[in-house]
């Protein structure tokens, strides 16, 4: 089992920054990827941006060259810098871990954990 506890969100005008923290916690030994996902009114879950174990990092298009994913993997942490934030980045942002739970002889699979959700609102 894998527990997420998100921070960070807030209210912010537009052209402004926020960084998200996510800390994992139990058996974070078996954790493979992390990322953000969001979510607004009336809309799905969308990926934002993930982080591999090898350190790769990738993103949705929009957000691409405004957001970074990082992480602290003493400190079990992923972190989201969010520069430039526009209205449409308004949502709620969760924390996702990607974790295995068995492992087979040539492939594995995976348990998602997700954190609680943070609130960032961005005014025009």
């Amino acid at each position: 089992q894998v527990q997420l506890v998100e921070s960070g969100g807030g209210l912010v005008q537009g052209g402004g920054s926020l960084r998200l923290s996510c800390t994992a916690s139990g058996s974070t030994f078996s954790i493979i990827s992390m990322a953000w996902y969001r979510q607004a009114p009336g809309k799905q879950r969308e990926l934002v941006a993930q982080i591999r174990s090898d350190g790769r990092p990738s993103y949705e298009d929009s957000v691409r060259g405004r957001f970074t994913i990082s992480e602290d993997r003493g400190q079990h942490t992923a972190y989201l810098q969010m520069n430039n934030l526009k209205p449409e980045d308004t949502a709620v942002y969760y924390c996702n871990a990607k974790s295995v739970s068995t492992y087979y002889t040539d492939s594995y699979s995976t348990d998602d954990y997700w954190g609680q959700g943070t609130q960032v609102t961005v005014s025009s």
